[in-house]
C-alpha cells in the first residue's frame, strides 16, 4: 500500500464498505457500480439478497422491515435530492417494483402540531412539483374522502396534508433488490464473522486508515473505507456525541384474507401525537398454509436509548454509549410494557375494529440520530481514508435509491461547499436550526421492564 495521506482515487481503488447490507451501505455500493468502480467490498454480520444469506438476515437495522413510509421531504439534504429520490422509487428497474403509490396522510389535532403541519404544507407549495401533489384537509369529512378506513377512527379535530405522490416502500425486498443488483456487477460481499468489523487497519506510519479488520482476525486492505454502520456506528467508532442510537417500537396485526381485502390499498397515514399504520402486507411462507396478512403500525414518540459502557475505536477508555440490541441476535426481545400501551392507542384510533386483537409481533427498530437531524457524512478528522456514512435520523430509508449518491459525491469530492458543512464532523455544535427531533428525552431501556423476556438485559 502506498503511504500518503491518502492515495487518488480510481474506478480500480479498493473501496471496502462496512455495514454494505444496509440501506446507506448498499446504495453507496450500489452508486459506486454505476459510476463504473470495480474493486468494492461490503462487509456485514448479517447478508443480504435474503437467499444469499447464509449467516442469517438481520432483523434490527432500518431496513430489515416489511415497509417504511416512502414520499417528498421538505428537511436538509433530503429534501435537495427528494426529486431524484422519487423518480428513481418511481421508475429505477431496481426500486420501481417495490413502491407502493397509496397516498399519504399527515394528521393531528394538537394546535401547535397542526401549526407546523401547515407550515410545511405552505413550503410546499413554494415548490413546482411537490404543490401539485399535496392538498389540506381541514376537517373529519375530507379525510375520510380520501382515506375511507377511518370513518371509524377518533378523529375528531384531525387536520393536515394529503399526498397523493407518497406511499410505502417494501423495505427488506428493496434492498434485497440492491443486493441482487451489486451480485450482477461482481460486488465482493463478506457476512458472519468475517465481515463483521472489529477495527480499522492503520497504516504503521501515518495515522490514515488503510483497510479494517474483522473479527475473524483477517485483514482487509482498501483505498477507502466507508463506515455505513447505522446505529452501530457510535459503539464501533468514537463519534464524540454526535450520533444517538435510539429505537423505535413496532407492532404486526395479523388479518384474514377477508379483512385484508377491506383494507388493501388504503393509504398511509401518520399522526405524529399517536402513530402510524400501513395497508396489510402479504407475507408469503415457504410452508403451505403459513402465508399471513400483516398490517404493521408504530407509535411515534421520542424512542429508547439502551446507555452502556463500551470503547469503540479511538476512545482512550470506556465511555457510556447507547449500544443497539440486536434482534436477530435476541428474537425473544419484543418492546417494554409502556410501549405496548402506547403500540394499543395507535389501533384504538386508526383500527378500531382490530383494537381487541392480540399483537403477533413486537419489536424494537434502530437508528441513530445526530442532533440537527442532518446526515454525518465526511472523512474522518483523525484517520485519512476512514469515511463516516451515518446519521440517518430515522429518514435515511426514503433515500435508500438516492443517498449512495450522496456518499459517492463525498468520496470523489464533488459534494458542494454547503453539503459538506451540513456534514461535517461536528461534536459540540448540537442544533443551532432547530432541525432535530425536539420534544422530551428519550427513556433509557436499562430503566424499563418488559421487553427483555428474562434474556441478559445487558448482552448485545
Amino acid at each position: 500500500m502506498a503511504i500518503g495521506l491518502t492515495t487518488p482515487l480510481t474506478h480500480d481503488s479498493a473501496i471496502i464498505i462496512v455495514g454494505g447490507a444496509g440501506t446507506i451501505g448498499s446504495s453507496t455500493a450500489l452508486h459506486l457500480c454505476r459510476r463504473g468502480y470495480k474493486n468494492i467490498t461490503l462487509l456485514d454480520v448479517y447478508g443480504f439478497p435474503s437467499d444469499y444469506a447464509m449467516h442469517g438476515s438481520s432483523q434490527s437495522a432500518g431496513a430489515s422491515d416489511i415497509n417504511k413510509i416512502v414520499g417528498s421531504s421538505n428537511s436538509g439534504t433530503r429534501g435537495e435530492i427528494t426529486e431524484m429520490t422519487m423518480d428513481m422509487w418511481r421508475n429505477d428497474p431496481v426500486f420501481k417494483d417495490y413502491y407502493h403509490e397509496v397516498g399519504e396522510l399527515s394528521a393531528a389535532a394538537d394546535s401547535e402540531h397542526i401549526a407546523d403541519l401547515r407550515r410545511s404544507y405552505e413550503a410546499k407549495l413554494s415548490h413546482p412539483v411537490k404543490s401539485k401533489e399535496i392538498k389540506w384537509l381541514s376537517n373529519r369529512e375530507e379525510i375520510i374522502t380520501h382515506c375511507p378506513h377511518l370513518a371509524s377512527g377518533l378523529i375528531d379535530g384531525w387536520q393536515g396534508i394529503w399526498n397523493e405522490r407518497a406511499g410505502w416502500g417494501a423495505a427488506n425486498d428493496a434492498v434485497d433488490s440492491v443486493g441482487r443488483e451489486l451480485r450482477r456487477f461482481g460486488v465482493k460481499m463478506v457476512f458472519g464473522q468475517g465481515g463483521t468489523f472489529d477495527r480499522p487497519l492503520l497504516d504503521d506510519d501515518t495515522t490514515r486508515c488503510i483497510g479494517v479488520i474483522t473479527k475473524d482476525g483477517a485483514k482487509h486492505y482498501a483505498d477507502r473505507v466507508v463506515m455505513a454502520t447505522g446505529a452501530w456506528s457510535p459503539s464501533l467508532i468514537d463519534l464524540e456525541g454526535q450520533c444517538v442510537s435510539k429505537c423505535w417500537i413496532v407492532a404486526h396485526l395479523e388479518l384474514s384474507e377477508e379483512e385484508a381485502v377491506r383494507y388493501k390499498s388504503i393509504p398511509v397515514v401518520y399522526n405524529e401525537e399517536v402513530g402510524f399504520c400501513f395497508e396489510p402486507r402479504f407475507i408469503p411462507h415457504h410452508q403451505p398454509g403459513k402465508d399471513r396478512w400483516i398490517i404493521k403500525l408504530c407509535d411515534e414518540f421520542p424512542g429508547y436509548t439502551r446507555f452502556m459502557e463500551t470503547q469503540p475505536f479511538g476512545a482512550g477508555q470506556p465511555i457510556k454509549v447507547s449500544v443497539p440490541r440486536s434482534h436477530s441476535a435476541h428474537p425473544t426481545d419484543t418492546v417494554p410494557e409502556e410501549g405496548q400501551h402506547r403500540l394499543r392507542r395507535v389501533v384504538e384510533v386508526m383500527l378500531p375494529e382490530f383494537k381487541d386483537r392480540e399483537f403477533v409481533k413486537s419489536y424494537m427498530c434502530w437508528c441513530t440520530d445526530t442532533a440537527d437531524a442532518e446526515w454525518l457524512f465526511c472523512q474522518h478528522p483523525g484517520h485519512p481514508g476512514l469515511y463516516l456514512a451515518t446519521g440517518d435520523s430515522g429518514h435515511s430509508f426514503v433515500t435508500l435509491p438516492s443517498a449512495g449518491s450522496q456518499v459517492v459525491d463525498l468520496l470523489e469530492g464533488k459534494a458542494s461547499a454547503e453539503r459538506m458543512r451540513k456534514w461535517a464532523w461536528r461534536p459540540g455544535r448540537g442544533d443551532p436550526e432547530h432541525t432535530g427531533r425536539g420534544g422530551e428525552p428519550p427513556k433509557d431501556l436499562g430503566d424499563l421492564k418488559g421487553w427483555a423476556h428474562g434474556d441478559d438485559e445487558r448482552a448485545e
